[in-house]
């Protein structure tokens, strides 16, 4: 059990915008607009198809936690006065929509000839919306006691079983991208047994389940049970397609049923090897209707884009892995996603958002309606619970940054620790360890994967086995005052890519042939957790091509501690023919601003072949 997690730092900068932002003045009360389409009477004659609903939701989850978190009186008021609205709007069948009746999902589909994007015939978002209200209704339960909030939650989930075994409906007619928008009623059927210990919720989801897998455009275990690719499910739409996910890892956690599991484990692979940007977020978009879709695997591409709606569902996905499994894995991918493509999408104010990112591109915040500017908030509001993990007598480290968290263990009472560190600018870490009492239990650190050399030491004593890629386990009497001392050296690295084309034919004999028709080699910095970019080059040019040098990279590519005027300290890389080229950490590189260039990926010349990281 976690008593309370105060991040502080860079992620705690961006938490606290996030209250005095977008949760504290996007949603109000039952005027605000995104709230007002609830209204009994104006859904009443409503049939818009937007995705709007979902707002009311994602509001609920986040701000719930947030309470949580900083039990902010103005937010607490606020979210229980829109909770109350809300549950006021239900019907007695346990409709809580935004549709008119002939909109809303217990009606069944008129055929329609197959679309790419395998959209229903009359298009709304109705599963879509009631999903996201079964989640934020449940937070708000757990954070304000009120039993209500649950049984509106329950109810909603009585509704879909119903519809889909009585009604006779499939899941699949019922969202766009051959079901998937619809398909992630999984999530919230499983949160729902979750909450209630109802078996029913569970019998949704494996329903849920059972139809995704019986429909030949989705097949969502089956594909990824077969070694299909993240872009080879359904449209390969990232957002949908790991929210899925997310609800198939939490099935498992509820059935133990192992294939589960490894249907996640093998696409979050997948994923991880073909579809993320070097920010830690999922990409695609390139060639595509769709700008967020899937590439083909070994596409690559410096405009690519980056939705933050599937950043969230990718930190989501991770955090329900890191659960199941406990492996480093999974929290080094949170920590590289939050750090560099989800703080990179958000303003300074906590309000405004990318919709899209790019590593190569203009920074574009986003109109008012757009999904992206909730996902966010909630995405910020998922890392206090993952920074710090309590099981048994086994207290895990996942985030690191400033921070300080009190810990309640079983049979031993709190446990503060505190994190004293400029982490992720720089690689020192001390953790002050303060239990209520003498007693024994584990502190379990991780160790990122980037951390080539990294020591661990406790009161001032070397512990071995400080392995990139792994978590560090400390079993003592711990007293209050002890200390462990984390280094992680952080050089400049330097990471390659490459854009390319193969075209495959048969000679004359039979023979395969691949010639490569398309060649583009790139270079990026990173440091640390931390990606490395600059602005407009010269102050006007949109990219630039580098001849790297052949000395050493310590020779050209150099740290510059931070001044006053900057937090994190910036990285000159100095080619030698020109003047040297100035990197700062993504988030902020180009400045904060709508309208700021960033440039991640350098070009390099046609002869620099070659990839991976070096440093």
């Amino acid at each position: 059990m976690i008593a309370r997690v105060e991040l502080r730092g860079l992620l705690g900068d961006a938490l606290a915008a996030n209250l005095r932002g977008r949760l504290t003045h996007f949603i109000v009360d039952e005027s605000s607009p995104a709230i007002a389409l609830f209204d009994a009477e104006h859904r009443q004659h409503n049939r818009e198809g937007d995705w709007y609903g979902e707002h009311a939701g994602k509001w609920l989850y986040a701000a719930a936690k947030a309470v949580a978190r900083d039990g902010d009186e103005t937010l607490t008021s606020n979210l229980r006065r829109v909770a109350d609205f809300l549950i006021a709007q239900q019907d007695a069948a346990g409709y809580l929509g935004t549709y008119a009746p002939d909109r809303r999902f217990m009606r069944k589909q008129p055929p329609k000839p197959r679309t790419w994007d395998g959209a229903p015939s009359v298009r709304t978002w109705d599963i879509w919306t009631h999903a996201y209200l079964v989640l934020g209704l449940v937070e708000a339960y757990r954070v304000l006691g009120d039993a209500r909030y649950l049984e509106a939650a329950r109810r909603i989930g009585d509704l879909c079983l119903h519809t889909l075994t009585d009604g006779g409906i499939d899941i699949c007619d019922l969202g766009n991208h051959h079901g998937m928008s619809a398909t992630i009623l999984l999530d919230a059927a499983v949160e729902l047994h979750f909450a209630t210990g109802d078996t029913r919720y569970l019998d949704l989801a494996q329903l849920v389940l059972r139809e995704a897998d019986a429909n030949p455009d989705l097949g969502l275990l089956k594909k990824a049970l077969d070694g299909a690719d993240a872009a080879e499910i359904a449209t390969g739409k990232a957002y949908q397609l790991l929210w899925n996910l997310v609800g198939i890892a939490k099935l498992y956690r509820a059935t133990g049923i192992v294939e589960y599991r490894a249907a996640a484990e093998h696409v979050w692979q997948s994923v991880r090897d073909h579809h993320l940007s070097l920010g830690g977020g999922p990409w695609g978009g390139v060639a595509h209707r769709s700008r967020e879709v899937f590439n083909a695997p070994g596409a690559f591409s410096p405009q690519g884009y980056v939705e933050t709606c599937s950043t969230l569902a990718w930190i989501q996905l991770n955090r329900e892995l890191l659960a199941i499994s406990g492996e480093s894995k999974y929290a080094d991918e949170i920590e590289r996603a939050a750090y560099n493509d989800l703080l990179g999408a958000q303003a300074p104010d906590g309000e405004d958002w990318c919709y899209y990112s790019f590593a190569n591109g203009r920074r574009v915040h986003t109109t008012y309606w757009r999904c992206c500017k909730s996902s966010g908030a909630m995405a910020l509001e998922e890392l206090p619970s993952i920074a710090y993990v309590v099981a048994d007598r086994i207290v895990s480290i996942n985030l690191y940054g400033p921070s300080i968290a009190t810990l309640a263990l079983a049979e031993i009472g709190d446990v503060a620790i505190e994190q004293v560190t400029g982490y992720p600018f720089e690689g020192a870490i001390t953790l002050r360890v303060t239990p209520q009492r003498t007693a024994r239990f584990a502190v379990r650190m991780r160790i990122p994967d980037w951390a080539q050399g990294a020591s661990v030491r406790v009161d001032g004593k070397a512990v071995e086995h400080a392995t990139p890629g792994t978590y560090v386990s400390i079993e003592r009497e711990w007293r209050a005052g002890d200390t462990i001392a984390l280094e992680f050296p952080m050089p400049p690295r330097l990471v390659r890519r490459a854009n390319r084309n193969v075209q495959e034919s048969r000679a004359p004999d039979g023979n395969p042939v691949h010639q490569e028709v398309l060649h583009y080699e790139y270079a990026a910095i990173m440091r640390g957790p931390l990606v490395y970019s600059t602005g407009l080059i010269d102050g006007f040019k949109t990219e630039e091509t580098i001849r790297l040098p052949s000395a050493p990279i310590a020779d050209w590519l150099r740290v510059i501690p931070a001044d006053g005027a900057a937090r994190a300290p910036s990285i000159e890389l100095d080619p030698g023919y020109r003047a040297p080229l100035v990197f700062r950490p993504y988030y902020e590189a180009g400045g904060r601003v709508d309208g700021a260039w960033r440039l991640t990926w350098m070009s390099l010349p046609p002869d620099a072949r070659g990839e991976g990281e070096h440093a």
